[in-house]
């Protein structure tokens, strides 16, 4: 059976990361158009991952996959960042904004 993408895990009392990340004011951070927060997870309620999309510092899109279980930790982790870029193909980006993106994760392999 093929994972199933797009569809939207019924979770309780889990935070989106776009409900609890906070973008920064710093200067270094005002130059980066994209802002990219991934997160995946794997226990015994199921296998999943989480991504939240900012753009100028504005939630852009969120995203949640359920997985099947064979799928690793790891592998819903890289899962998040690739549907990540993905998306971004999708997101209008002002022409005269930079075009840079930073991605951040909690996975040390990725």
């Amino acid at each position: 059976m093929e994972p199933q993408f797009g569809k939207r895990l019924q979770v309780n009392n889990s935070p989106n990361p776009a409900d609890v990340v906070k973008t920064t004011e710093d200067k270094e951070f005002e130059q980066r158009t994209v802002l990219i927060y991934t997160d995946g997870s794997k226990n015994d309620q199921g296998v999943g991952s989480r991504v939240a999309i900012f753009v100028q510092q504005k939630l852009a899109v969120q995203l949640q996959f359920r997985l099947e279980t064979r799928w690793s930790n790891n592998q819903v982790e890289q899962l998040a960042i690739v549907k990540a870029l993905e998306a971004i193909e999708t997101i209008d980006i002002p022409d005269n904004s930079p075009r840079t993106i930073d991605i951040f994760t909690d996975s040390r392999i990725t």
